[in-house]
């Protein structure tokens, strides 16, 4: 959701003098220097980027290990970033001992380091790919779990990895930051939000409405936070089960619907637009609640009826791989889609005009003129602090090179010329996804992830651990592909608050090369913290991990391993996902508001529903704060979903370090049907 933008109507028009009504930012800032791009760079910006990238890494490897779903954190960093970098320099400046203001600059590279380093977390597959090569993992399935398809995490390793193909990415898209901020003007939504909240944090008339902004998220931070706490005193651990509330009478099958007040999924609820949490709701309760219970029906049928429901030869297969068609039916669908747009973006682009060519950036482009106030400024100081193109170059070439030469070593199974095919393609992949981003702020990165594990993993083959060569190359696929379309986020976010590229790329390395430790060592603590990591059930199932590996196995073995009825229904639900996309396309914005998206429905199907509950509560929420003071809830929406998201991450650190110290919570409290209870009672007073 996009906070509300400080608006002002006042300024000068070089054409017709004073006072016509604009809207300009940049006036207001007129008379505050911009400082150097070193200036941009502080130590006490690191310092808050790595306090805060370590809490937003826990955030995100609990979404990782849970839902999978990630959503976008660039406004709830730079408000964080604002509130600790604020109460620092209030803190120094009534001790006389405060040097250089805070800025909306510095600012701007905070929240670039932190999305920097806990984007990391996501690309770096610790929930995905790289989990899903585990031992742990490989046992939930009886196919292609022999030694040379698996690999067990180790913190050596998984650094040295996140090293060698984690910065490949920014050095690719750097040559075509003017082409795609300035020529093409792309929106970047998720950029551009961030951009003016840190410009109304900075404006004189933003100062009352930030502080109020910050006091919100710490009340809900710490809310947040205690509940977290409570939720562990009082449930007795893991086996106890926490406010369970079945919603479907589906007991004799265990398929229920349940929701635990979880503070995360309901800040991310409201954080994510309506349409995807209701999108959620719809996938869980048409798995769960009607095709799962009547497939389990079919058991003796379709299936041996002795296997357990997590075998992939039995219910788990449909479950897993039904959402595998959906997922790829919907990533296809807009894959192409944005292909489409890209291209005809490119056409278009190069061929409306070509008498306009501006001679700072020599590519297609309105004379500066022409555009208003904020936008000649902001393109002028954009184009000042230039990225010299062969530097990128160089540095592309050069950790290219390094990475074919180490990879081998560290997955013997992926040979130096697939790695190198790997970087011949990459860099139109991450323009494209560079460039799809800008236009709907919808990256496909697990889309290009999955595409290398289909083609490599068919090029090594399964007796040659292919399974575990497309593992390995969906983690440099992405990498490079996320980090891309992150630093051109980036790039537009410090466009609209002048904060120099050179600043954002030195950020945006630095902020990479704490989350090659940060989530590493993050992922460590909660392997060895929590023993039933990555099994289904578990409080961390880590459902994206068997989800990939899956996906590996597909590409090596083929179908042939599928159970009964389950590539008929895989068909049948690829179709479906694609036409529901074209269905959404074809009928309008109006009308597609109101149709489910397949990539958010399939979720739910291997997961469950408890946390589509949670989330439609955080959009509820929302929702009806709207409809009674919709301003109020614009400006004081992302703080409290960042209060609640914030807060309920970092109680993960704790509950780790009591898990580790095997500190077990003192009270068990649950809550059941009454059916249950009923059978309980029996149980207990025979």
């Amino acid at each position: 959701m996009e906070p509300p933008s400080p608006t002002i109507s006042q300024g000068d028009d070089p054409q017709r003098g004073r006072n016509t009504e604009i809207d300009s930012i940049e006036r207001i800032f007129e008379s505050k220097k911009v400082p150097s791009w070193q200036n941009q760079l502080t130590l006490r910006a690191f310092v808050v980027s790595f306090v805060l990238g370590i809490m937003f890494t826990f955030i995100v490897m609990k979404l990782n290990l849970t839902t999978g779903i990630i959503p976008s954190l660039n406004v709830s960093a730079g408000l964080l970033g604002f509130f600790f970098v604020k109460t620092w320099t209030k803190f120094l400046g009534k001790s006389g001992l405060l040097k250089q203001p805070f800025t909306r600059q510095e600012n701007t590279v905070i929240q670039t380091c932190v999305v920097a380093t806990s984007g990391i977390a996501f690309s770096g597959g610790f929930g995905s790919y790289m989990f899903g090569m585990s031992e742990k993992i490989a046992k939930q399935s009886n196919e292609a779990n022999n030694a040379q398809n698996m690999k067990n995490p180790s913190l050596g390793w998984m650094i040295a990895f996140l090293f060698v193909v984690s910065f490949l990415g920014l050095f690719s898209v750097v040559p075509l930051r003017n082409v795609m901020i300035i020529d093409f003007k792309l929106i970047y939504p998720s950029g551009t939000a961030t951009a003016h909240l840190i410009n109304s944090f900075h404006t004189p008339q933003g100062t009352k409405l930030a502080k109020k902004q910050v006091r919100t998220l710490g009340k809900f931070f710490s809310f947040s936070f205690l509940w977290g706490f409570f939720q562990w005193f009082f449930t007795g651990g893991d086996d106890c089960g926490f406010a369970s509330f079945p919603t479907f009478g589906l007991e004799a099958h265990k398929n229920k619907f349940f929701f635990d007040f979880s503070a995360t999924y309901v800040g991310v609820g409201m954080i994510c637009p309506y349409l995807i949490n209701v999108s959620l709701l719809v996938g869980a309760i048409l798995s769960w609640g009607i095709m799962w219970p009547l497939i389990n029906e079919k058991k003796g049928h379709w299936y041996p009826a002795d296997l357990p429901s997590s075998n992939l030869h039995g219910l788990q297969g449909y479950r897993v791989f039904i959402g595998i068609a959906m997922i790829l039916g919907d990533g296809l669908y807009n894959f192409v889609k944005v292909l489409g747009h890209t291209l005809f973006g490119l056409y278009h682009q190069f061929t409306q005009d070509k008498t306009k060519v501006d001679p700072v950036t020599g590519n297609s482009s309105p004379d500066l003129p022409s555009l208003s106030y904020d936008d000649q400024k902001r393109t002028r100081l954009f184009l000042k602090d230039q990225i010299p193109s062969w530097i990128a170059i160089i540095g592309y070439l050069t950790m290219a090179t390094v990475s074919v030469i180490t990879l081998p070593h560290i997955f013997h199974q992926l040979k130096w010329y697939y790695i190198a095919a790997i970087y011949v393609f990459a860099p139109a992949l991450a323009f494209c996804n560079a460039y799809g981003c800008g236009l709907t702020d919808w990256s496909l990165v697990s889309t290009y992830g999955k595409l290398a594990i289909f083609v490599i993993g068919a090029w090594a083959g399964g007796s040659n651990g292919g399974v575990l060569a497309g593992l390995a190359a969906c983690g440099v696929m992405m990498n490079i592909v996320s980090t891309a379309s992150d630093l051109t986020q980036d790039f537009k976010t410090g466009y609209m608050t002048l904060a120099s590229p050179r600043s954002m790329f030195v950020s945006q390395v630095i902020g990479t090369a704490m989350g090659c430790i940060i989530s590493p060592c993050v992922f460590w603590l909660f392997y060895n913290a929590f023993d039933d990591l990555g099994i289904p059930g578990s409080e961390y199932p880590a459902p994206n991990a068997l989800i990939f590996r899956n996906m590996a196995i597909l590409g090596v073995e083929g179908f042939s391993t599928l159970p009964h009825k389950c590539l008929t229904l895989c068909y049948i639900f690829f179709a479906f996902a694609i036409a529901v996309n074209g269905m959404r396309d074809l009928m309008g914005k109006n009308v597609a508001r109101f149709i489910p998206i397949p990539m958010a429905m399939a979720i739910p199907f291997y997961v469950g529903g408890y946390f589509a509950i949670d989330m439609c509560v955080g959009s509820l929420i929302l929702f009806i704060w709207s409809k009674i003071n919709k301003a109020k809830a614009a400006a004081f929406g992302p703080a409290v979903a960042s209060g609640l998201i914030c807060g309920d991450g970092i109680w993960t650190l704790p509950s780790s370090i009591l898990a580790l110290a095997g500190v077990n919570p003192p009270i068990c409290m649950k809550f059941l049907s009454r059916s249950t209870n009923v059978r309980v009672d029996k149980f207990l007073n025979p």
